[in-house]
């Protein structure tokens, strides 16, 4: 098969090094990639959100599958594109349509899917211009901490948590001010969930599903979960608290009603699904869907799958996906993100990235870098991203920071707590 990723961060370095490993592959291609994504494929260039250079290159290498990695294009409507063109109709595209991407473009539309569908979640209310007044008044009812986020697509920096309520009045008149611009025309005030996170993936043809390994990821830029929120600064995986039990609870209690309800909407679906949870009191709320694999967890999850995964993207197009046996590697698996001094806020690029070659007993996946003049750059907010095996995660944590330590840049930064709370 010919395969195309689309995309240029740590998710898509580490579907590339994993669909490269499959007999099945003929050729890979990484739009647009980056310095580390061409050690397995080759990189093409295409500018962001350009469907029609897309269409030109899918038709050009003649591509059977298409890999979509970052949520914009799926939300744009993507597959929904390809489907029109003669030359791309035909594509196997890994990603949901742009209706069932609302799953993750709205986090209203998200609350309203899983209030029809009885899936455990917190209570809301939807704020704009319009009923902003109503909005400062619910929120002033709720008890701190109080949850605000954008109801659109904001690259994982739409949430804001208060402790305060003047601070969170403050802030939401912000957002519905335009801080996170069109994302948060629409601002949901929620109810804090007291517990603990925990990211559980499954694979669907849109009828029948195989989940993956589950993972546990860091979104805080500073130890022990403190300062802004990020893309993400690490995951653990598996999750030492997701007891049999507890697997048992998310299965009934959220993926098959979810699933249900991409059946019953007529969503056409085919690829990953991502379940974002708040874990109280051994019982699963739903934070949020994302249509796409995560990111960093996918640098955690995807070597946990020891079978053939461009073999199990096939099969989601066919008839016999319930059929598939997924295997997974029983060691824990630990990543660690390296980031640009500054990030999230404002950093510097082009910083000179050295010792790459002298890692051992961990698989570097690059997100933010760039190749010139046969010199690795930083071009990102998150650099790297540290993948370690070990038989616990202790053991997988010790190797991926000395990774951490072994790779240099200026003004490195990576947290040294990930895993604290496990």
């Amino acid at each position: 098969m010919k395969v195309m990723i689309l995309g240029s961060g740590g998710r898509e370095h580490a579907l590339a090094w994993k669909l490269s490993q499959s007999d099945m592959l003929d050729e890979l291609y990484i739009l647009p990639g980056n310095a580390g994504t061409n050690e397995h494929g080759e990189n093409l260039t295409v500018r962001r959100l350009d469907f029609s250079g897309i269409v030109r290159k899918c038709y050009d290498k003649q591509i059977d599958m298409l890999v979509v990695g970052p949520e914009a294009y799926l939300a744009q409507g993507l597959k929904d594109y390809l489907k029109t063109h003669p030359a791309t109709k035909d594509i196997k595209v890994v990603g949901p349509d742009k209706a069932a991407a609302l799953l993750e473009s709205s986090k209203e539309y998200a609350k309203k899917f899983m209030n029809r569908y009885k899936i455990p979640t917190a209570a809301y209310m939807a704020v704009t211009k319009e009923n902003l007044n109503k909005g400062l008044n619910f929120l002033k009812k709720q008890t701190p901490p109080f949850v605000l986020k954008a109801d659109g697509l904001a690259a994982g920096k739409g949430v804001i948590i208060c402790e305060e309520q003047k601070e969170a009045v403050q802030a939401l008149t912000e957002m519905i001010d335009g801080k996170f611009g069109e994302a948060s025309k629409t601002v949901l005030v929620e109810e804090f969930l007291q517990g603990i996170e925990m990211s559980v993936f499954a694979l669907t043809d849109g009828r029948s599903y195989k989940i993956l390994p589950e993972a546990k990821d860091y979104k805080r830029v500073g130890e022990k979960d403190t300062g802004l929120n990020t893309g993400g600064m690490g995951a653990i995986s598996p999750v030492s608290f997701a007891s049999p039990e507890l697997m048992k609870k998310i299965d009934e209690r959220v993926i098959q009603p979810t699933i249900r309800g991409l059946q019953n909407r007529n969503f056409e679906y085919h690829g990953f699904l991502f379940f974002g949870l708040m874990i109280v009191d051994n019982d699963p709320y739903v934070i949020e869907y994302n249509v796409r694999m995560g990111d960093p967890e996918a640098e955690v999850v995807l070597p946990r799958i020891k079978s053939d995964l461009l073999q199990h993207l096939n099969a989601v197009f066919g008839r016999k996906f319930d059929k598939e046996e997924l295997v997974f590697d029983d060691r824990a698996a630990a990543t660690v993100m390296l980031t640009s001094g500054g990030y999230p806020e404002a950093y510097e690029k082009g910083k000179k990235v050295s010792g790459l070659d002298k890692v051992k007993d961990s698989l570097v996946f690059h997100a933010g870098t760039k190749e010139s003049k046969g010199q690795v750059l930083t071009s990102g907010g998150r650099v790297m991203a540290l993948t370690s095996f070990g038989k616990n995660k202790d053991e997988a944590l010790k190797k991926s920071y000395a990774a951490a330590e072994t790779i240099q840049f200026e003004k490195k930064y990576y947290r040294k707590d990930i895993g604290f709370d496990l």
